[in-house]
């Protein structure tokens, strides 16, 4: 996962939350539209929330998976403390 698409992830959500908050306020001037409104605003918080849950998605597809079977019987790659290890 590149650092550009972590960038594009946070700024498409920040900018669907922007709308929502700006959803929000105008429903609080405009009483006769608030219900649309609000449910405008909504769908933008789920937008947010399906773009950060995407990118997190992806991130997480490359990670190794490690069983507690393999754990427990001490099979486990030395890669991975290593790693730790490193950080």
């Amino acid at each position: 996962m590149s650092i550009k698409s972590r960038e594009v992830a946070m700024k498409n959500a920040a900018q669907y939350r922007a709308l929502a908050s700006l959803c929000r306020q105008t429903a609080a001037y405009n009483p006769d539209k608030s219900w649309h409104l609000l449910g405008q605003a909504e769908r933008w918080e789920h937008l947010a929330e399906e773009e950060l849950a995407s990118h997190f998605k992806e991130c997480n597809v490359n990670l190794p998976v490690y069983s507690i079977e393999s754990e427990a019987t001490g099979n486990v790659d030395s890669s991975r403390w290593e790693t730790i290890a490193a950080a």
